[in-house]
């Protein structure tokens, strides 16, 4: 690995962790009806860089995480519209939870993803990502997004407080 691809991928880590740790924080913030306007803005941004830096890396083929990458920037458009253009009026407030809730769950799915294939235990585990221990951590992953989410939906009032 050439020292500018390595900076990138410390970089891209970086950043991609910021964003899953701030999306944690935007995440309960939800579902105890509170905004979090800082950190909501800090979890898009990073979000968006994670999916903007991820297209920086060579290209040689179309691959799972491109495309990942590309429909997380269309789903954070749409997050970013919900939650600054339309103020989350309406429609616009379960639409944006859902929107910037799958942004972070595309997110830890690359986490997920990147693990088993970075880290030796889980890469003997699932070695090629398709044994039971990979399918259940995905499983068990979008799961707890579909409830969590269902409680940001549910929880996260029309009029929420700014703390």
């Amino acid at each position: 690995m050439t020292s500018g691809l390595f900076v990138l991928t410390v970089v891209h880590v970086a950043i991609s962790l910021a964003a899953i740790a701030s999306g944690f924080v935007v995440l309960f913030g939800l579902i105890a009806g509170k905004r979090r306007d800082g950190w909501t803005a800090f979890f898009l941004a990073t979000t968006v860089a994670t999916s903007i830096t991820g297209f920086f890396f060579p290209i040689t083929r179309l691959t799972p995480g491109l495309v990942l990458g590309a429909i997380s920037l269309v789903v954070l458009a749409v997050a970013v519209y919900a939650r600054y253009a339309r103020r989350l009026a309406g429609a616009w407030r379960p639409v944006y939870v859902v929107a910037s809730m799958t942004a972070l769950y595309f997110n830890v799915l690359v986490l997920i993803v990147q693990s088993f294939q970075k880290a030796p235990a889980l890469r003997a585990l699932a070695p090629t990502q398709s044994e039971p221990p990979f399918l259940v951590a995905q499983l068990a992953t979008l799961a707890a997004f579909l409830v969590l989410g269902a409680l940001a939906v549910r929880r996260f009032p029309a009029q929420p407080s700014t703390a």
